[in-house]
């Protein structure tokens, strides 16, 4: 499943292979956690990573195309730190208390600046039409239909009470994991992912 995240327009890479056009993208990245996505230009990325503009236009064709570039490498990215240890956890309820914790240790550890990446965009972004903002829906769409096929499953194994929806359950743990980014990106306070665990420990107890 986590493969999916990896989708995205094939690039020519720059010197360094598939590690020189994922430093290039992670800067990319990293500027528009700051700033947002419209921000990140061929040119300010040029002059942050130190290499030629005309490299980049070469490299990219567009601004579009750079933006999606962006996006997918942040995806790969959260496809490495939070969708891949939870689908290593057993199924059920196990893989839902995974993938909250696994999200809350991503933004622990300040992955990217301003928190998770994709959901900054997401409210950035996601209204607007074009090939950007579909993309974005897209891996809304994915990160939360696997959580509904965790909570699904925990359902089916009698973790949870045989009464639980598991889309308004989805719904409000991805709405905890929306509040405890903006709290620990606005507050800079690591008690706010302590207190976010606590929360979700109670919403999943049996």
């Amino acid at each position: 499943m986590s493969e999916a995240w990896r989708d995205g327009p094939d690039q020519p890479l720059p010197p360094g292979g598939s590690q020189g056009l994922g430093a290039v993208l992670r800067a990319a990245a990293s500027l528009a956690a700051m700033g947002g996505l419209e921000s990140v230009s061929v040119g300010r990325l040029a002059a942050a990573v130190g290499v030629s503009k005309a490299g980049l236009d070469t490299l990219f064709g567009s601004k579009e195309n750079l933006q999606l570039a962006v996006v997918d490498e942040a995806a790969r990215v959260f496809a490495d730190e939070v969708v891949r240890p939870a689908l290593a956890a057993p199924p059920g309820l196990p893989q839902l208390t995974a993938v909250c914790e696994a999200f809350f240790a991503y933004l622990e550890r300040r992955t990217f600046p301003g928190g998770c990446f994709l959901y900054g965009v997401a409210l950035e972004m996601g209204g607007r039409p074009g090939p950007v903002g579909e993309r974005i829906a897209g891996f809304q769409d994915r990160f939360g239909a696997l959580i509904r096929g965790f909570a699904a499953a925990a359902v089916a194994r009698n973790e949870l009470a045989a009464g639980e929806d598991p889309d308004r359950l989805a719904f409000e743990l991805n709405g905890i994991m929306l509040a405890a980014d903006t709290n620990f990106v606005l507050n800079d306070d690591p008690g706010v992912l302590d207190l976010a665990r606590q929360i979700v420990r109670q919403r999943l107890r049996p």
